[in-house]
């Protein structure tokens, strides 16, 4: 019989989950399938008006099962030797004892704040800015792993706010999980919040873990931010695990439940640009850009190299989160994509429902075209990316755009040349602030849907940068992160860069910046950088 050569990497995202089969032996993909959140795409339980974003378990469930069994149907899944997963995060639930998500229990089943809070919900700015006061006051800054400022976007910030929005589920409260944990968790029949695998990735980025104060920040400071956060005290972890380590094996009921066999390898979980940075070919000296809806900024660096010193202003840095041995560093734009949206949202309004997908994807096109025919001075328009807040450098969730300098001229071109540039203008801000703080970018390679989908965009972002940008050739780098992680987990590579070798698919097309454009870049980004500072005052009035 052959031996187990197939690994499957599952990535969950903001929508959907797409699932890889990845053949060891043959050194291709064996098959995919994408299935998407179907109470997500109803908008059940969210408030976009409220900036509440929340997903029902249930959906990660049945599309994870679903695009499983479509896989089974394509490969032998008796082959199988293991399965890892990656998620969006910070996406943390309320748990009761067992670790099961309130919103899986009768009692909470329609309740929003016992849902998954995803990764882009802001309810919880009161939350985060009382947890910065108190770290910036405490004897210990636990915000200095995490640039220097906690985010709305992140598990405590989130889960205290659950509880000050809904009461009735402190009674019910024992503990808190990562979407990325309890996955694996789930599929290997263990979901006790003493014993799950805590990844050492989302720990280290979004739940201030740091191994020089012992793991997560200590009771005290806790009950300073808040005393409901007592209900937590001891029902956490200290330890956490970097995603080559195994989380467990398949246990029975979900061998049966998705058709496959018992005691398949389950890899510990992490955030998905993490592993979509592995999955790029990530190394010392690369940045991999994940452009999509928003932006994630990976990067890495030796032990050696950066120690124990912190890099403000960005989204943090722990030891471990990408490749083992290595310090993690994240950066990103809170908006990208999405600031594109919002404009053919604007351009297609009255446009009835029916037809207003196809109308947005015209018009985004058409914008494109007639956006790079535009000539490019320096008194174009000039735009601030910041339209749901700034994540980095230097977060900001109270943050507001702008777009400056529009008469009577100017078309839905000129606006859409100006919001392109704006967010590469937020890349080069990302880029300035890591080579200011030490951290060196020698190659830059770009995955996710915009950097296959929009050459006019990449092409922009590479003469603002003022650097070349290689576009990963292919469109699942965090799945295939999720097969190279299964792969070292199962015991069929030694380690994770053996696994990059022989998985990695390697760059296609490749933007090189304009000298011409990036003199005038260079003097319009110094526009976009005082606009930014004067927008600051304008909020701080």
């Amino acid at each position: 019989m052959d031996r187990d050569k197939y690994v499957l990497g599952a990535d969950f995202g903001s929508d959907s989950v797409r699932v890889l089969a990845f053949d060891t032996e043959a050194g291709t993909v064996a098959a995919k399938a994408t299935c998407r959140y179907p109470r997500w795409a109803a908008g059940r339980f969210c408030a976009p008006e409220e900036n509440r974003y929340r997903q029902h378990p249930l959906d990660y469930i049945e599309s994870l099962e679903a695009c499983i069994k479509e896989i089974a149907e394509c490969i032998d899944p008796y082959h199988i030797a293991g399965i890892s997963f990656d998620t969006t995060a910070s996406t943390p639930v309320l748990t009761d004892r067992y670790g099961t998500p309130l919103s899986l229990t009768e009692r909470f089943m329609n309740e929003p704040d016992a849902m998954f809070f995803l990764w882009k919900d802001h309810t919880s700015i009161k939350e985060a800015e009382r947890i910065n006061e108190v770290a910036h006051s405490w004897k210990t800054d636990y915000t200095r792993w995490c640039g220097g400022s906690y985010s709305c976007e992140w598990v405590w910030a989130k889960m205290l706010h659950a509880l000050h929005s809904s009461p009735c589920l402190a009674e019910a409260a024992y503990s808190w999980v990562e979407h990325c944990d309890w996955i694996p968790g789930l599929l290997s029949g263990n979901t006790d919040p003493h014993t799950i695998a805590r990844s050492k990735c989302a720990a280290g980025h979004k739940a201030m873990w740091n191994r020089l104060w012992g793991g997560l920040p200590e009771r005290g400071f806790l009950h300073e931010v808040d005393p409901l956060l007592d209900i937590f005290d001891g029902h956490l972890y200290k330890e956490t695990v970097t995603a080559d380590r195994r989380a467990g094996t398949l246990c029975k009921e979900w061998a049966e439940r998705l058709g496959l066999k018992e005691g398949i390898s389950i890899g510990s979980g992490a955030i998905d640009c993490h592993f979509g940075a592995v999955g790029a070919g990530i190394a010392p000296g690369t940045l991999v850009k994940v452009i999509g809806t928003s932006t994630c900024d990976i990067a890495i660096a030796s032990c050696d190299d950066i120690g124990d010193k912190t890099i403000k202003g960005i989204c943090g840095q722990a030891d471990g989160s990408v490749l083992p041995g290595y310090i993690g560093i994240e950066a990103g734009q809170a908006a990208f994509g999405d600031v594109y949206a919002w404009y053919s949202r604007l351009l297609s309004w009255g446009i009835s429902n029916g037809s207003a997908d196809v109308a947005r994807e015209t018009i985004l096109s058409r914008l494109a075209e007639e956006a790079a025919r535009l000539p490019l001075t320096d008194k174009d328009t000039v735009a601030l990316d910041w339209f749901n807040g700034r994540r980095s450098p230097d977060a900001d969730t109270t943050a507001r755009a702008a777009i400056c300098g529009i008469d009577m001229s100017t078309s839905p071109a000129h606006i859409y040349k100006a919001l392109v540039e704006a967010t590469a203008y937020g890349s080069r801000a990302i880029n300035e602030r890591l080579a200011a703080e030490g951290v060196k970018i020698e190659k830059t390679i770009a995955v996710g849907g915009i950097s296959k989908k929009s050459p006019y965009v990449m092409q922009t972002i590479s003469d603002i940068l003022g650097t070349p940008i290689s576009v990963l050739d292919s469109d699942e780098a965090c799945a295939l992160g999720a097969c190279m992680y299964a792969s070292v987990a199962a015991g069929i590579y030694q380690d994770i860069t053996e696994a990059q070798k022989r998985i990695c698919p390697g760059t296609g097309v490749e933007y090189l910046p304009d000298p011409e454009r990036h003199a005038i870049y260079d003097r319009l980004y110094m526009k976009y950088m005082e606009i930014g500072r004067q927008q600051d005052i304008m909020q701080s009035i």
